[in-house]
């Protein structure tokens, strides 16, 4: 598969696991057309072109050639210089290794990739916060974001990779609908009525199963085994956390209950506060199982050859 062609599938199946519908998304691809086509020659040059059929800033290839002919990768969670001077060292004792891809984005993919943030405006719709709530709270939020990213050296580990001329991507939204939407299948078909309840089944998918072995299980945070639980919600995509003062809307909406692959401090206390029961289903674990069912749809398309490494952990699932 070339590198052009991996990369487009793995937009593709992103948006197709997007809690946004197909419609939403293209008319966001159309308004980011017309705002080309309103700009100047001068700001062309700066505009992202991949934004033109790609709505997930976070995912980009970062270094190499299109036109690649992809047969093997090795695929972490995070991915900076460390891991590009090993697989360099790796391909030096002969690995054949095509392409590096990380989840976690790098580059240009970081450098604004709280664009993706506006996709947790209808994941929050979806409890029924009105749209005009969600887009208030999550503007200041983005701003923040904004404003921590912007002193980061973005370019760091693709310079190293463009200097060991190592093909290397990100993707990161997309692989996080798929965990999104694979768990929130399992939950609503597990119907689960205590926080034990919800551990159990957790821990029968095999990534927090890997994860509970190597002393990072699933936890409950909020709550305990018999809390009980009806209305539950998952921050598992949209780039980034979302606002602290979401809790306070959801518990008025009926949400009693939060699996998150992770939460800061603040936002831990803003659950407590709101009477909000909280899982850590492992963040890790959950970039691994967003990153296992983008494999299986891979592979589904071609054979490839996957390393493992960066906390990443190969399982794959039956068709």
């Amino acid at each position: 598969m070339k590198l052009k062609n991996l990369y487009q599938e793995i937009v593709k199946k992103g948006i197709d696991a997007d809690i946004r519908s197909r419609k939403e998304i293209e008319a966001i691809l159309e308004k980011n057309k017309k705002k080309l086509g309103e700009l100047n020659k001068k700001d062309k040059e700066l505009f992202d072109q991949d934004s033109l059929s790609n709505p997930f800033a976070d995912t980009r290839i970062l270094v190499g050639d299109s036109e690649s002919n992809i047969k093997s990768m090795i695929v972490g969670v995070d991915v900076e210089g460390g891991e590009l001077v090993l697989v360099d060292k790796l391909k030096e004792k002969g690995k054949k290794i095509d392409l590096v891809v990380a989840h976690h984005p790098q580059g240009r993919a970081y450098a604004n990739f709280y664009d993706v943030m506006d996709l947790q405006i209808d994941v929050f719709a979806k409890e029924g916060i009105a749209l005009g709530v969600c887009e208030k709270l999550l503007e200041e939020r983005k701003s923040q974001v904004a404003r921590r990213v912007s002193s980061a050296n973005h370019s760091r580990s693709v310079d190293i990779a463009r200097l060991l001329d190592i093909n290397f991507i990100c993707a990161h939204t997309p692989c996080d609908n798929l965990a999104y939407q694979f768990l929130r299948k399992v939950v609503d078909k597990n119907k689960p009525t205590t926080l034990g309840e919800i551990i159990d089944f957790l821990q029968d998918i095999p990534e927090y199963f890997d994860a509970a072995k190597n002393n990072n299980p699933p936890r409950i945070v909020v709550g305990n085994k018999s809390s009980r639980c009806k209305n539950i919600h998952l921050e598992f995509t949209g780039g980034t956390e979302g606002p602290k003062g979401i809790y306070k809307e959801l518990a008025a909406k009926g949400v009693d209950t939060i699996i998150a692959m992770h939460q800061s401090e603040e936002h831990f206390k803003k659950c407590k506060e709101s009477k909000i029961n909280v899982i850590f289903a492992s963040h890790i674990a959950s970039d691994s199982l967003g990153i296992n069912v983008m494999l299986d749809y891979l592979e589904g398309k071609e054979k490839l050859k996957i390393y493992e490494f960066s906390g990443f952990r190969r399982f794959k699932r039956k068709k």
